[in-house]
């Protein structure tokens, strides 16, 4: 823009300026109308519809299923996205906070007097791409399955020992494939090539702490999952 332009969008920003009517009252008065209304409305829908409410917490529980809110679900995905250990701090600090950054910088390096979307090619594709991903990533989001169950793929006579396996906390403590977490207890992915099966009924009745003991577990459980536990190579 050269002297002349700017000149010329001065003039003509004064002109708007002195036809218009200043923030307070009017537009503060507007926003706050509209705010009494969604209060107002968000009060009769709890009156009328009721509020959500959950069972109790249950903190002994192995099978609960942690959810963020929908609208974190983008945050969510990132994590399940970003899979190894290392480059957890980048998906949970890194990316969310670059991103938060440049939106508050935004005034600073965007100095462009022109605010038609045609003529703010780099913004509107920036724009376009940031809503496209946080939007593929909150349907993923919604979506995905459970973070209790076990990716790994085996023979059908084996299924059901795989949901005893994930549903008896063992995720808790152990990794299957991608699933699960890395401790305090080893890595399962390829117990069966490590242990017999012999061997690994005997660590599940006697385990070291601080894994339980599955010496109460019905019969029909356990060789259930020591037959899966023993496949896995």
């Amino acid at each position: 823009m050269d002297a002349r332009q700017k000149e010329k969008y001065l003039r003509e920003y004064s002109a708007m300026k002195a036809a218009g009517k200043p923030f307070f009252p009017y537009a503060v008065g507007k926003d706050g109308l509209m705010a009494c209304i969604v209060m107002i409305v968000i009060i009769l829908m709890s009156l009328f519809l009721g509020a959500e409410l959950g069972p109790k917490a249950d903190p002994t529980t192995t099978s609960y299923v942690p959810r963020p809110e929908w609208y974190f679900f983008f945050l969510f995905e990132v994590l399940r996205v970003i899979k190894p250990p290392d480059l957890v701090f980048v998906a949970t600090l890194g990316i969310p906070n670059i991103a938060l950054g440049l939106l508050v910088l935004l005034p600073f390096y965007d100095r462009g007097p022109e605010r038609r979307p045609e003529r703010r090619p780099v913004a509107m594709i920036a724009m376009l791409l940031t809503i496209v991903a946080m939007t593929y990533l909150t349907l993923l989001g919604a979506f995905a399955g459970s973070p209790i169950t076990i990716d790994e793929e085996v023979p059908a006579k084996y299924q059901y020992g795989k949901e005893v396996a994930a549903n008896s906390g063992c995720l808790g403590c152990h990794k299957f494939g991608e699933n699960g977490n890395d401790g305090p207890g080893p890595n399962l992915s390829e117990i069966g090539a490590r242990l017999p099966k012999q061997a690994i009924e005997r660590t599940l009745d006697n385990p070291t702490p601080p894994m339980p003991s599955f010496k109460s577990m019905p019969p029909e459980q356990k060789k259930a999952l020591v037959e899966f536990l023993g496949q896995l190579r």
